[in-house]
């Protein structure tokens, strides 16, 4: 395959970095406590200082990966498939979801929102960063808005995040581990004097798995 070929089906979705994939409980937000099985798309512009999978940002240290086998080694495992990154919205997601849903599992995605929302997903986590915004379509379509707490201007970035998400869209605050001994009780007093809140927790690493 030319690497002309090649681009082509990484822009038509037929092939994407992956990352790395692997079956866990979900850690986070709404479905935390929950098995699921992880596939981790490469490459991310987003840029959050604190990330913890940094590993993820360029999409050409991750193999093109045919999403047929992708799903193939998917479904083996669970009927909930998460897919994160890195950012998967910088690809185009509807060929893997189209082949996850004709095999009747549950499609979630964890996106900033900054691109263009494609797929077909019966979860939308929503985690909104400040150096690139969410579109108006997912901040429509969003089950979950889990906003990270590094300081303490991340509450007023929260509230502004809050307002643009659709009625139904169940509200996250989460600290960014690093800071966990410090926001942790500013997050707790928060959610008590505004219980549209609800505080979410990175539970996988406290259990020590991926």
């Amino acid at each position: 395959m030319t690497r002309r070929e090649r681009q082509e089906l990484i822009d038509k979705g037929l092939l994407l970095p992956l990352m790395e994939e692997f079956y866990t409980i979900q850690g986070e937000g709404y479905h935390k406590g929950t098995a699921a099985y992880f596939v981790r798309i490469g490459g991310c512009d987003v840029g959050c200082h604190w990330c913890d999978v940094k590993e993820s940002w360029l999409a050409e240290l991750h193999p093109p990966t045919e999403t047929e086998k992708i799903v193939e080694n998917a479904v083996k495992y669970s009927n909930t498939i998460v897919v994160t990154g890195g950012e998967p919205l910088m690809w185009d997601m509807n060929p893997l979801t189209s082949q996850l849903k004709a095999k009747g599992v549950q499609t979630h995605i964890e996106t900033s929102g900054a691109y263009k929302l494609s797929g077909e997903w019966d979860w939308i986590c929503l985690s909104p960063k400040k150096n690139k915004l969410p579109t108006e379509e997912v901040f429509a379509k969003a089950h979950e808005l889990k906003c990270i707490i590094h300081n303490k201007d991340d509450f007023r970035f929260a509230e502004e995040q809050a307002v643009q998400v659709n009625k139904d869209c169940i509200l996250y605050l989460q600290p960014e581990w690093s800071k966990r001994d410090k926001m942790m009780p500013q997050i707790v007093d928060y959610v008590m004097a505004n219980p549209k809140w609800k505080v979410s927790l990175q539970t996988h690493k406290y259990l020590n798995i991926p």
